[in-house]
């Protein structure tokens, strides 16, 4: 990854190498801490970082689920977010700020351990660099609902999400899918599904995904343009079958899915319903649509 000026961390900018951790910080050994991805863009206006609030409320209420209590109000952190775009000099990127439990103790139960806060910025493209991706269920399901904070993004959550990817290495799939514990479709490794059959937009109802920040945006986008959006149980038979699918994400954006499991879906390329909506998010991230300004701040 290309690294760029400071680090936000624990209260003061410090340059990129020397923002470091001592090897026995505890969310390090254990996966209790909470983070966000956020990106920012290139607008008319300067770097606008889309909806920041959102991610900061997100963070903030993960780290309470793990009774982590940051010494930061929501306002400092997105003053803090605004801070590290501003003085790294990036046009667009993607923004990381992760909460954590420091050196201080061992032992599964964290308390005792200090709070911390990073807030890191680096340019970023795609992460899915395809126009359609080749997709495979993985044999791991989503992390049952009951076994965690399902709607918290905590750092131990995407351990479930490296094994996943960890088995498509060597292969021609560009992502997994999970299914939840009932079998039914529930996100992808870092991204949210959607699906489109007969003109109606279906997508996994809450309860075993995260709640995605970029979910609710693409589900505002097809209602605003005419489609019904359908929260459901998904098949993979239902989505074998279906006319189009495409991933949603901070990091992925829209993504048009081109096959599930190697069944091909229509024909093959980024369906025109996806085009519409990936090209209205785009808009709504890069300033173009005024509708949308309230989603963005603007970093001056």
């Amino acid at each position: 990854m290309q690294s760029t000026k400071e680090i936000w961390f624990n209260g003061k900018l410090v340059p990129w190498d020397q923002a470091t951790i001592h090897v026995l910080t505890h969310t390090l050994h254990y996966g209790g801490g909470a983070f966000e991805g956020i990106r920012f863009y290139e607008t008319d206006k300067g770097p606008s970082i889309f909806r920041l609030k959102e991610h900061i409320d997100r963070l903030l209420y993960s780290a309470n689920t793990l009774k982590m209590e940051l010494p930061y109000s929501a306002n400092e952190i997105c003053e803090a977010v605004q801070e590290v775009v501003r003085v790294n000099e990036l046009p667009s990127g993607y923004i990381r700020p992760i909460a954590y439990f420091g050196y201080g103790k061992m032992g599964v139960n964290p308390i005792g351990s200090p709070p911390q806060l990073a807030i890191a910025c680096w340019p970023w493209g795609a992460y899915l660099p395809h126009e359609a991706v080749d997709i495979k269920t993985s044999r791991f399901i989503r992390i049952h609902p009951s076994s965690t904070e399902v709607e918290a993004k905590l750092c131990g959550h995407y351990l479930n999400g490296i094994l996943a990817v960890l088995e498509l290495q060597g292969t021609h799939y560009h992502e997994a899918l999970f299914l939840d514990d009932n079998g039914y479709i529930s996100e992808g490794a870092g991204e949210n599904f959607f699906m489109l059959k007969n003109g109606v937009i279906y997508t996994p109802q809450l309860g075993t995904i995260l709640a995605g920040i970029t979910r609710s945006t693409v589900m505002e986008i097809a209602s605003k343009i005419g489609y019904q959006v359908v929260e459901t149980n998904i098949t993979l038979d239902d989505a074998y079958q279906c006319d189009e699918a495409f991933f949603t994400g901070t990091a992925a954006e829209v993504t048009a899915i081109r096959s599930i499991d190697d069944n091909v879906l229509g024909n093959g390329e980024v369906g025109p319903v996806t085009a519409i909506i990936k090209n209205a998010y785009l808009d709504i991230v890069k300033g173009k649509n005024p509708e949308y300004f309230n989603y963005l701040t603007v970093v001056k």
